[in-house]
């Protein structure tokens, strides 16, 4: 699939010249006269994809682009593309989730480079979140007791302490805890723990549990 580079520049020159060096090097290119005509057209962010972005335009700038983007949720990469060297407009940009800030005229190679990393980087984030999303769907399969199980499993606690907090035998653990293994799809404790430890599930039950501890400290009305 090839990927898809949006030109949002209000310059049709430099669109053109922009677009025809894009193609020749294998992108599919779309073109916007505006930041409001990306807009009306949302791209889908289905594929490998990455907006090259002016900065300067009339009506609504790159910045407010970029913004009205974030407010979206859209994930593509922006390469922003400036007619000055402002270092505070292009600190912002990056704070704001830009992948690179070049001034014109930029040079083929610096841009191509730009245009790489960036989509490079969007589809590890987007492989990361759909590790995770997987995961998380993995993790939804287990019953409420399944649950229970993995909960204390992943904090280290041995069967006989998990079935004496849940009021059930040692052996039923352990056959819930086999269950909870081949759902999540792991062969070992470790592995467990750190499918737990990915999606922040530890992080939870401690933060849970300095809480509870906390409020077991409160002073009581006499």
């Amino acid at each position: 699939m090839a990927t898809i580079v949006h030109i949002v520049d209000d310059d049709a020159s430099f669109r053109a010249s922009t677009g025809r060096i894009l193609r020749t090097s294998g992108y599919e290119v779309v073109m916007y006269e505006s930041a409001q005509q990306l807009l009306h057209k949302l791209p889908d962010t289905a594929g490998p994809a990455c907006i090259v972005l002016d900065m300067q335009m009339p009506d609504l700038s790159g910045a407010e682009l970029q913004r009205r983007l974030v407010e979206l949720d859209s994930r593509l990469p922006i390469v922003f593309l400036s007619g000055s060297s402002d270092i505070p407009m292009s600190v912002e940009a990056m704070k704001a989730g830009a992948d690179d800030f070049l001034t014109k005229p930029v040079e083929k190679d610096r841009l191509l480079g730009a245009i790489e990393r960036a989509v490079a980087r969007c589809q590890a984030l987007q492989g990361g979140r759909d590790r995770l999303d997987a995961s998380r769907r993995l993790l939804a399969t287990l019953t409420p007791r399944e649950r229970q199980v993995f909960d204390r499993v992943v904090q280290g606690k041995m069967n006989k302490e998990i079935a004496r907090e849940l009021g059930t035998s040692a052996r039923t653990i352990k056959a819930h805890r086999q269950k909870v293994m081949e759902k999540i799809g792991v062969e070992s404790l470790t592995d467990l723990v750190l499918f737990a430890e990915r999606l922040g599930v530890l992080a939870e039950l401690s933060s849970s549990a300095q809480t509870n501890a906390g409020r077991s400290r409160e002073p009581r009305d006499a």
